[in-house]
């Protein structure tokens, strides 16, 4: 575990000397603040806070944290990242990747990571383009979006980040928007007290090649009735009115209105983070409309840190060799004079 800190730090104690060098209007800002205002709340020394990235926008991010931080090769940063919490477990280590870092030259490494449930925490910016070399179609881009790589179009269809890693296995994954820095910071005061994997996708707008991306769900005009923020263990409702709620029917979940045709609050799904079956959580992440938010799933698994342990405590209590040198000499030995 981490070693608490003495004396409490406010996020001016994270920010580092480095000039912030991302387009003025990018979410990456209030990603990066957001952040800022977390770490404290986390309860760690900064010295036991790490930042691994790998190449994008989203990777100048160690630069801008007064912590340790690495900047490393496109798509690898889960690798690397995964070296040093094996190497020091006491350390609170984070990664900062874009859908194409992520998902494109990184997805094996995104997927596997998630797999093992090592206790490590990856913050996806997901902006649906490639922004550090100009405007590229990526893995989330939709489906006939114009890009540099796309003039007539892509017909290339999009991940879904949190479909992938449901899939893969994600113990722990989060959707929110850039424009919440309230819920963003709590989002990464969760995932940093979850033990195993999490996963927080930030639906990031870029203003330069992908702008309003998001805008048809994110906008404060229309963000209340198109998003629903999920909390676990309360009801699926959401509408500006708070007058509207998800129920299953048919195997699949559907928009209902509270007050019509003799619905109720009681016949509102309540949302259940930490279900092991990730089926409902599935369903979550698919639906268009709404577009779910929150924390959809939070399920506490074994780490691989924890099944390596258990591992090596079998293999130590079953083995005839107690020390070093009982392995050396319990063969056929010879000596050179």
């Amino acid at each position: 575990m981490e070693t608490a800190v003495e004396n409490k730090y406010t996020y001016k104690d994270f920010e580092s000397d480095q000039e912030v060098r991302w387009c003025p209007g990018c979410d990456d800002y209030v990603i990066l603040r957001s952040m800022q205002k977390a770490l404290p709340e986390m309860g760690v020394k900064k010295e036991d806070v790490v930042f691994v990235s790998g190449i994008g926008c989203s990777s100048r991010f160690p630069y801008y944290i007064d912590t340790y931080g690495m900047h490393t090769i496109h798509g690898r940063a889960p690798a690397i990242a995964s070296g040093v919490k094996l190497a020091n477990p006491s350390l609170s280590v984070w990664v900062a990747t874009g859908d194409g870092d992520a998902m494109a030259i990184g997805g094996n490494h995104f997927i596997h990571v998630l797999r093992r449930n090592i206790d490590l925490n990856i913050i996806l910016f997901n902006n649906e383009i490639y922004g550090l070399t100009k405007g590229q179609f990526s893995p989330t881009s939709m489906v006939g979006q114009k890009t540099k790589s796309s003039p007539y179009g892509n017909t290339q269809p999009p991940f879904n980040p949190g479909e992938l890693a449901l899939g893969a296995g994600a113990r722990f994954y989060g959707r929110i928007s850039g424009n919440s820095p309230k819920d963003i910071s709590q989002m990464l005061i969760d995932a940093h007290h979850f033990k195993g994997t999490s996963l927080i996708e930030v639906l990031q707008n870029c203003v330069i090649f992908n702008d309003g991306c998001y805008s048809n769900v994110t906008n404060k005009d229309v963000k209340e009735d198109k998003l629903i923020f999920l909390e676990h263990g309360k009801p699926m409702i959401f509408g500006k009115n708070r007058d509207k709620g998800l129920v299953l029917s048919n195997l699949k979940l559907e928009v209902v209105t509270i007050g019509e045709n003799g619905i109720t609050e009681d016949n509102i799904l309540i949302h259940d983070a930490k279900e092991k079956d990730p089926t409902m959580h599935q369903m979550l992440v698919r639906l268009e409309y709404p577009l779910a938010t929150g924390i959809i799933r939070s399920y506490n698994d074994l780490t691989l840190e924890e099944r390596e342990a258990e591992v090596t405590k079998q293999v130590k209590a079953n083995s005839k060799f107690k020390k070093i040198d009982d392995l050396f000499f319990s063969g056929e030995t010879y000596k050179v004079e």
